[in-house]
């Protein structure tokens, strides 16, 4: 399969080329810093996000909230099936 945009460099606004499941952690960072979230189901999604504040966040079902997070928090999550995307 041909890719046009292959050797271009990648930035945060563009659309995601990979997405993997997370499990919210209280002590763990995610493998990768996303480009953005989405949530099966609606509810808080406590993150750090890439500056280091932390936040809770309302994700709506079925978006792309965009975020560079690096930990989404057990505690304080209540959304659920979060992907991560890159």
């Amino acid at each position: 399969m041909s890719d046009n945009f292959a050797n271009r460099m990648r930035s945060p606004g563009e659309p995601a080329v990979s997405v993997f499941d997370i499990t919210p952690d209280n002590a763990t960072d995610l493998p990768q810093v996303t480009t953005a979230l989405n949530v099966a189901t609606p509810g808080t999604v406590r993150v750090t996000a890439l500056d280091g504040s932390i936040s809770d966040l309302h994700v709506a079902h079925g978006t792309v909230f965009p975020i560079r997070a690096t930990r989404v928090w057990e505690s304080g999550t209540t959304a659920t099936g979060i992907k991560g995307l890159l």
